[in-house]
């Protein structure tokens, strides 16, 4: 990286830092803000789901039947099914995951050679007897490589949130997204759900668990004074970041 890039990085992140600092300082006593509910659609960067789609099936009749062919239920009810509906999101996480790994290598070489004769003859006399042609070249070379890794995670979280229906997809499939923020004193916990999940799946009560959610993206953190203290200042970030060792 040329000092040019660190240089220019590195006022970026000090004008970046100043703004902060202001907006931060603006907000000394203050609870920090929560976010105005908004059309998710309206958002900057707002980009609409798009999925392989099966073939459309054409909405036919039996004769005397009241049941349509494309339809997939009998029996009308009133879980979520259109944009604008909202349903409940059970979200359960319970992870475990661990992994330990170990690897061991190791290789060793020697290869020596002498001079005889006239050669050795020659070395004996310009060296005055110091070396000794018969171990005049002596190479040795060893390698060894040692590595042990280990990870041990373990998630859990069960909470629920309610979501809302922003698109319904060719094939009757329902794009979700939830928000939902507490503020208690002066931190924010928030926790976000998006994701594509089938009608069939919705339960009865209107209510679906978050394995039931494909391309699930589910965030859960917080803000404030508690979560400000806990992060590295700007400074450190960049250091790290920028620095190779």
């Amino acid at each position: 990286m040329t000092l040019f890039k660190i240089t220019a990085i590195l006022a970026l992140t000090a004008a970046l830092a100043g703004c902060n600092t202001i907006d931060r300082l603006a907000d000394v006593g203050n609870a920090p803000r929560l976010t105005a509910i908004e059309d998710p659609t309206t958002v900057a960067g707002y980009v609409p789901v798009r999925m392989p789609m099966p073939e459309a099936i054409e909405d036919t009749y039996q004769p005397n039947s009241l049941y349509r062919m494309s339809a997939k239920g009998f029996f009308k009810d009133e879980r979520a099914h259109r944009v604008g509906d909202i349903l409940t999101v059970m979200v359960t996480i319970n992870d475990n995951a661990q992994i330990d790994n170990a690897t061991q290598r190791a290789r060793s070489s020697s290869n020596s050679a002498g001079l005889g004769g006239i050669l050795g003859s020659a070395v004996t006399n310009l060296s005055a007897g110091a070396v000794d042609p018969a171990g005049a070249i002596d190479i040795t070379s060893g390698m060894k490589d040692t590595g042990n890794g280990s990870v041990n995670r373990s998630e859990s979280l069960q909470t629920s949130v309610a979501a809302v229906i922003t698109q319904v997809l060719p094939n009757g499939n329902l794009v979700i997204e939830g928000r939902q923020e507490v503020r208690v004193n002066f931190e924010v916990r928030d926790l976000i759900v998006a994701g594509i999940v089938r009608p069939s799946d919705i339960q009865a009560n209107n209510t679906i668990p978050s394995s039931k959610i494909a391309e699930a993206r589910i965030a859960y953190g917080g803000r404030g004074q508690i979560t400000d203290v806990q992060q590295p200042r700007y400074g450190q970030q960049v250091m790290d970041a920028i620095l190779p060792f």
